[in-house]
């Protein structure tokens, strides 16, 4: 599978423990399968440090991080997807038994609707009712070393153009 990670920095080595720690699904490297949406992230992060953008290439083993390692995967916004959001960014590192997370984003389209839960101004229903009209991007967060030394493999990097 070939999996996208926008940034500033060719990163040929991914590191599984850098960055932080309360962030969706953990500390670990990130990456998604969805090229426009890495492009994104690295045009706002060029943007923010002043730097030229910078889209990462991997192929990522996917049948082999499905068969050797530790997966937590979510194919839509529910309450489970919300409730491991939640723990996370309230530092309960639920994120630490696995090797490898994918779903969904909170990103600017639903962050609202989780700080609003997670403060109790809705309801769990009120929250799940609102994140089910919108379609989840994907993110990728590779937890383990040994999965990143193991299974992905640097392809290229390429200047993204605005």
């Amino acid at each position: 599978m070939k999996v996208y990670h926008g940034s500033v920095y060719t990163i040929e080595q991914p590191l599984a423990n850098i960055g932080r720690k309360n962030l969706d699904f953990g500390e670990g490297f990130y990456v998604t399968d969805i090229k426009s949406q890495a492009e994104r992230w690295g045009l706002r992060l060029g943007s923010r440090l002043m730097k030229s953008a910078l889209l990462n290439i991997y192929e990522l083993d996917i049948d082999r991080v499905m068969s050797e390692f530790r997966v937590l995967k979510f194919d839509e916004y529910n309450k489970e997807w919300l409730d491991f959001i939640v723990a996370n960014r309230n530092g309960l590192k639920k994120w630490e038994q696995y090797d490898y997370i994918e779903g969904g984003i909170a990103n600017d389209r639903v962050i609202d609707t989780i700080e609003s839960y997670m403060i109790g101004n809705i309801t769990l229903e009120m929250a799940l009712g609102q994140l089910a009209f919108h379609r989840p991007n994907n993110q990728i967060c590779l937890i383990n070393q040994r999965l990143i030394d193991a299974c992905i493999h640097f392809i290229k990097v390429e200047p993204i153009i605005e």
